[in-house]
């Protein structure tokens, strides 16, 4: 008879690894399921959970935050546990949960940014732009970064949201910094920030931007800059025009007329600037010490074997003046010791959701995947549910054909708790976050804002074990 847990005497047992979107949404297809007995065990390496939802989403973005309602009534059910505070691969080993779960799913997200291996990308003044989005967004890891904004050009390379976000934030005045959860420490930098024009820079095409079309929008509803658009780069040529005439293709389509209408616009006068540049790819930072410029190539577009369309440099060369650039041009996730990896991708091998053992190709029973670890970073916060439940079935498809693995060491509830206080005694229960989260609202509500985010891991510490 064939390994098959789920029942209340014997429940199906789950790690999941990582508690952003993707993770939270995993744990919630699971703890729904009506005739299966599931506990789910989450573990983060912050103290702090929601991922992306808390340390991404922009700060003048209150409403997509509003999801972490969602993952609230998740973390509600008797059956989920959150060990924050908890390095999966130093404090506790991915054999150690193979051993005591009968599934664990890895939703850590892509962690890191993809360079641009051009000259100059290390000079002072270069930048990831997950870095900055990281230290206005208060991530423990980052908020001693420090950033220079007395010049008054910044460039930001890429065309899809963060980059959007990035921009954006860079020219939103005091007062509407000042409502929102941004750090403390990024307020007066941002808000004293000489920078009066960011430029937007776009290896292809107006149809080919990966933006989505309400960021696209918001750039023209900010209070104290324009937007520019050149109306030379809107002219499209014959295979883009096609591109977005399909009816499958709304968003690029959007995209474009909102960006026409950007190009028609009349300046207002404001005392910023967006410039939305296309068809340029950065070949080189300059500068003597720090950045002082960015030389770009002017590209066209042509069409790949694979029917993409795809930029092609020209011999055309131009030099934007800059004193900070940030690159926006995607992301990549980061090993994990004992689960295979692939260094192309920047992604764990998987077949929807399986984890898949590259050299034999074949699933390694009880391992999968969600979110950007599993697909690349693509898609909005929403795009995780449903891979999150492609997952799920995968996972409740070996479940039932009793393909699931028996747990060698004891992975009851208790032993797990036991574990994580002998490796990591500082470990954040979800109770503790609660408190963590009590704090930082009773310090922004005497200021009108949402929360004061708690910057230091110890500071976080400290608030998960107060008394109520």
């Amino acid at each position: 008879m064939p390994f098959s847990p789920g029942t209340p005497e014997q429940p199906l047992r789950v790690a999941v690894v990582g508690s952003g979107p993707s993770g939270f949404y995993a744990a919630g297809h699971l703890l729904k399921l009506g005739d299966v007995s599931v506990q789910v065990d989450m573990y983060d390496r912050l103290p702090t959970p929601f991922g992306l939802v808390r340390a991404g989403v922009a700060p003048d973005h209150p409403k997509i935050k509003s999801v972490i309602r969602v993952y609230e009534k998740t973390a509600a059910s008797p059956d989920f546990h959150f060990f924050g505070n908890v390095l999966v691969g130093e404090d506790i080993s991915h054999e150690e949960l193979k051993e005591r779960y009968h599934a664990v799913i890895y939703a850590v997200g892509a962690q890191t940014d993809r360079q641009m291996g051009i000259p100059g990308e290390d000079l002072p003044g270069s930048w990831a732009a997950t870095e900055f989005v990281a230290w206005y967004n208060a991530h423990p890891d980052f908020c001693d970064l420090e950033f220079d904004l007395s010049c008054k050009r910044a460039v930001v390379i890429g065309n899809g949201n963060v980059a959007m976000d990035v921009a954006r934030m860079l020219v939103l005045p005091r007062e509407e910094l000042e409502v929102t959860d941004i750090a403390d420490h990024a307020i007066d930098v941002m808000a004293d920030s000489a920078i009066e024009e960011v430029v937007i820079v776009g290896r292809r095409g107006p149809a080919q931007a990966a933006f989505t079309n309400p960021e696209l929008l918001e750039l023209g509803e900010l209070t104290d800059a324009g937007v520019i658009v050149d109306p030379a780069d809107m002219e499209l040529d014959d295979q883009s025009a096609r591109s977005i005439e399909g009816e499958g293709e709304i968003t690029p389509r959007k995209n474009v007329e909102i960006l026409n209408d950007y190009a028609r616009r009349t300046p207002e006068g404001k005392r910023k600037r967006v410039v939305l540049r296309f068809l340029r790819s950065p070949v080189a930072i300059k500068g003597d010490g720090k950045v002082e410029a960015v030389e770009v190539v002017r590209n066209e577009l042509q069409q790949g074997g694979d029917g993409v369309l795809k930029a092609r440099a020209t011999e055309e060369h131009e030099t934007i003046e800059a004193g900070i650039v940030f690159r926006s041009i995607g992301y990549r996730g980061v090993p994990i010791e004992g689960v295979p990896f692939d260094e192309w991708k920047g992604a764990i091998p998987n077949e929807e959701g399986r984890v898949i053992n590259p050299r034999e190709q074949h699933a390694i029973p009880g391992e999968y995947v969600v979110g950007w670890i599993k697909r690349g970073p693509s898609g909005v916060i929403g795009t995780n549910k449903r891979d999150a439940q492609e997952t799920v079935d995968r996972l409740l498809e070996d479940l039932h054909e009793g393909r699931l693995p028996e747990p060698t060491a004891d992975g009851s509830q208790e032993a797990v708790e036991a574990l994580v206080a002998e490796r990591k005694p500082e470990h954040v229960t979800y109770a503790g976050w609660e408190l963590i989260d009590a704090v930082e609202k009773a310090a922004g509500e005497p200021l009108g804002r949402p929360r004061v985010k708690l910057t230091r891991v110890e500071e976080m510490l400290e608030a998960a074990k107060q008394t109520v």
